[in-house]
């Protein structure tokens, strides 16, 4: 992109094609099978640290172990939801301008993602999932619809694993994230 003065302009987010394709969503759930999910993470993937119900101080020291063990594993670390000591470097998940990715659950709020500068949506819920026991499920035919057209790259999320994403892949589906299909317990 070519700057006013004439300068070439620096890009805020990587390509999409050197995101990554697999995912894993950290919460409480996980409880210790944390370490074994991020280690069952292939070299390459991603991981969005929530935690939201974890305690500050709790949070910053679990935020800190995950952050380390990316680091060795060469995994994209990217943090949602409240600031941490130490992350300001690291590209940000949410629906704020500047947020590398950016969750969305319907047609309107995948655009605003999009305008906001999101260089990756996660889509949900794809599948019926645990994380919203009793939500709807968009399945196939409405998540189809409501990422047409979208010049964002979409990883889908909800009840998502590798045979599943295989089946998204014709509808150009980045990727995948999942809390679940990560455990190894």
């Amino acid at each position: 992109m070519i700057g006013a003065i004439g300068g070439t302009m620096p890009r805020r987010h990587p390509r999409p094609s050197l995101l990554p394709h697999r995912w894993l969503m950290t919460d409480e759930r996980l409880g210790n099978g944390l370490w074994p999910a991020i280690h069952a993470l292939p070299p390459g993937s991603g991981i969005v640290f929530r935690h939201y119900a974890t305690p500050p101080d709790a949070r910053q020291r679990l935020f800190i172990r995950v952050q380390r063990l990316a680091r060795r594993r060469r995994l994209l670390l990217v943090i949602a939801g409240p600031p941490i000591a130490g992350s300001s470097r690291l590209p940000r998940h949410g629906r704020t301008s500047g947020a590398l990715t950016a969750p969305v659950h319907s047609r309107r709020e995948a655009i605003a993602a999009q305008r906001a500068g999101a260089a990756l949506l996660f889509v949900s819920p794809v599948h019926p999932t645990r994380s919203h026991p009793g939500a709807p499920a968009l399945g196939r035919v409405r998540f189809a619809l409501m990422i047409r057209g979208l010049s964002v790259p979409v990883v889908a999320l909800g009840g998502m694993n590798a045979r599943r994403w295989r089946a998204l892949r014709p509808l150009a589906v980045h990727g995948w994230a999942a809390i679940d299909a990560w455990r190894t317990d």
